[in-house]
């Protein structure tokens, strides 16, 4: 059968194209920009099916980077999927990774507002190395992964500590998703960074619902070790479906940094606090996302304002 599977198979290959763009209006008062137009993100690439086993892909992230110019292109994604055994799949090269995705795709509005993990610098989306996922059973995944550490935009640091960290997905019943995941990359002459993420959602089709809770440990970021720093944050989201094409949906994060021996202040102060974003979505075709939608942000460090900002957000994608 596996022959017989192999012979029909035809190679074939697919463009890859997706672009977040918005439209704000900051209600903030004294805000410096009242209003902007941005085009955040486009990814650019190409994804080939060598077989029905073997596949690759390679994805280009464009957008408003530090490291250059106002729109430099990243290498995201360079993949190869391969489908060793029943049950067993191997990625590597510069892969997607596991610490957020099923968050992600939960969640639904990439294009409006990150995930908390991504958001707040907890974890990358990608990283160079290898991912091994196992599916134990129908209702049970496994991934273990070994990376760089430093994720899309710095490929290795100088001392050449990898990253290793695992997840469980198990979905008990229809509509239901859980989630574990952890990973520890060790420092030269300091205290390993670790992260770990914990996410529970459920989707009846009309209605879903996520709870996430995210920890990072000694460290500002997943890529900047730092003793003793931590940083949690929760974030809850939900979304109801009042047809296919219109969606309502609304989240609260918290973000919480503690406070260093010595210190008069958390060391996050300047971030810690409360994000509300609600809004709603309307998708006229496929490849086409709009959204209207409002952001707040109400910060725990006196004399910092609150935020208030308006938004007219769109996907558009392959």
């Amino acid at each position: 059968m596996a022959q017989t599977a192999d012979k029909d198979f035809v190679p074939s290959g697919a463009p890859i194209f997706k672009v977040f763009w918005n439209y704000n209006q900051d209600f903030t008062p004294n805000a410096v920009k009242k209003s902007a137009f941005a085009l955040d993100r486009a990814y650019l690439g190409y994804k080939y099916d060598f077989s029905d086993k073997i596949s690759a892909k390679v994805i280009f992230d464009v957008g408003n980077n530090t490291a250059g110019s106002a729109y430099t292109a990243f290498l995201k994604i360079a993949q190869l999927d391969w489908k060793v055994a029943t049950g067993i799949k191997l990625s590597m090269g510069m892969i997607g990774l596991k610490q957020f995705n099923d968050q992600e795709d939960f969640w639904g509005y990439r294009y409006i507002y990150r995930v908390s993990d991504d958001q707040d610098g907890i974890g990358s989306s990608a990283d160079l190395g290898v991912n091994a996922e196992f599916t134990l059973t129908k209702n049970l995944k496994w991934n273990v992964l070994v990376v760089n550490g430093e994720g899309f935009r710095n490929i290795q640091d100088t001392n050449g500590n990898q990253r290793i960290g695992s997840s469980l997905v198990y979905t008990p019943i229809k509509g239901l998703i859980t989630k574990v995941y952890f990973d520890s990359q060790n420092t030269t002459g300091s205290k390993a960074v670790t992260t770990m993420a914990l996410f529970a959602g459920y989707n009846t089709g009309k209605f879903r619902f996520g709870a996430e809770y995210n920890q990072l440990l000694n460290g500002t970021s997943f890529a900047v070790p730092a003793v003793d720093h931590e940083l949690r944050v929760v974030s809850f989201y939900s979304t109801y479906v009042i047809n296919k094409k219109i969606e309502i949906f609304g989240r609260f994060d918290h973000e919480k940094s503690n406070m260093l021996s010595g210190a008069t202040t958390v060391w996050n102060s300047a971030k810690d606090g409360d994000l509300m974003i609600t809004g709603f979505q309307y998708a006229p075709s496929k490849g086409l996302k709009l959204a209207l939608d409002y952001q707040g942000y109400n910060f725990e460090q006196s004399g910092v304002p609150s935020q208030s900002k308006v938004f007219i957000n769109a996907e558009f994608n392959l």
